[in-house]
């Protein structure tokens, strides 16, 4: 499959990774995901640049993939949808009251999760940090996303402007508690004989993130206690 067949103008929260599952199954995969990024330091470099300077290889960062969806790919969708004529959009939504509770519990709250040394030793994680503050807290929601009015107007604004930009035939408003059918039929292809995924939803998420934190603070303790132990033991030597 030759670029983007499907591009994702859903902002996260929106079932993002439930559709990525979905268009696999589907045969339009892989499925580009903020999972990819955070896998990819190269791909971080390539989204920092993108949000410093708007300049981006699409063709190079979207090799081997057949679609996309989520942050950062969503705050993209405008220069997608123009790089890739041929791909189709799906725009993922759901309640603005829920998508703002689920994000403002989980992903938002990741933004400080990473202590000093973590940012130290890994720097790219620093890039990370600061690609994601351009495109998305302060790109998209101007650095209020904590107020909930605000964040919920920009949602919507969002959603309305994707409807007003692209044609009927190359939109898909799609909430994944709808299924198979809509998708796909938008897509052209059969439904599968298995359950739409439902994946990452917020308790779940909220869980890892806790992890997540209570392990990043332990492991220098750890370390430290490591370090500890074994100039103990040599000194008894």
């Amino acid at each position: 499959m030759a670029g983007l067949a499907v591009i994702g103008a859903g902002f996260g929260r929106t079932g993002t990774l439930s559709l990525k599952h979905a268009l696999e199954q589907l045969g339009f995969g892989p499925t580009y995901h903020m999972q990819e990024v955070v896998r990819r330091p190269s791909h971080i470099e390539a989204w920092h640049r993108y949000a410093v300077t708007g300049e981006a290889d699409w063709d190079h960062l979207f090799a081997g993939f057949g679609s996309g969806v989520d942050f950062p790919l969503s705050c993209a969708w405008r220069p997608l949808a123009a790089h890739f004529p041929d791909a189709k959009v799906v725009l993922s939504v759901r309640d603005p009251q829920r998508w703002w509770e689920s994000t403002a519990t989980t992903i938002y709250t990741t933004r400080d999760m990473f202590p000093r040394w973590v940012r130290t030793v890994l720097p790219v994680t620093d890039r990370f940090l600061d690609m994601s503050e351009r495109l998305v807290w302060d790109g998209l929601f101007g650095g209020r996303f904590c107020e909930r009015d605000h964040a919920i107007a920009v949602f919507e604004r969002h959603v309305e402007e994707v409807r007003a930009t692209l044609p009927p035939e190359r939109l898909l408003v799609f909430d994944v508690a709808e299924g198979w059918g809509p998708l796909c039929r938008f897509l052209g292809v059969a439904e599968p004989g298995r359950p739409f995924p439902r994946l990452n939803d917020a308790a779940w998420m909220r869980r890892r993130i806790q992890g997540a934190r209570v392990g990043l603070r332990v492991l220098p303790l750890a370390a430290a206690g490591l370090v500890a132990l074994a100039a103990q033991r040599r000194s008894r030597r």
